[in-house]
């Protein structure tokens, strides 16, 4: 049976946008036929807006082909709301890695993949198995 990998959006912009090895790790990812993809409105909320404001239409396919392909998606509730509210005090992270790894664990992710230094607080967060395709 495939993975069910949650991609933080870091992935995502990486491979849209990049050129280097985080984008060719990146773009391997998103390539792998072992993988099957859960995501949330939260992760479209961070990527997609600014792209289609200002008319990149080619980042904009991008996303919206990567969403197509997304065979989970995690819902937001008021629930979801509370449980990233309460992984952000006690792990120390940002609102929006909050919702991330609170959805990915949600839809039981087999693995939450980030361009996040290991050094970052969402690394704290032991809901999901974590990894990063960041360079050392």
């Amino acid at each position: 049976m495939k993975k069910l990998v949650f991609l933080d959006a870091g992935i995502l912009i990486a491979a849209a946008r990049g050129d280097d090895e985080v984008a060719k790790r990146a773009i391997e990812l998103l390539d792998d036929p072992d993988i099957r993809f859960a995501s949330s409105i939260f992760v479209k909320l961070e990527v997609l807006p600014k792209p289609l404001y200002q008319n990149r239409k080619d980042e904009v396919l991008f996303y919206e082909t990567f969403f197509a392909s997304v065979s989970v998606w995690a819902e937001p509730s008021p629930e979801l709301v509370q449980n990233a509210y309460e992984e952000a005090i006690n792990s120390g992270l940002s609102a929006i890695d909050a919702l991330h790894i609170i959805s990915a664990a949600t839809v039981n992710a087999d693995e939450f993949v980030t361009t996040e230094k290991l050094s970052r607080p969402i690394h704290r967060s032991r809901l999901v198995n974590i990894r990063t395709i960041m360079l050392d």
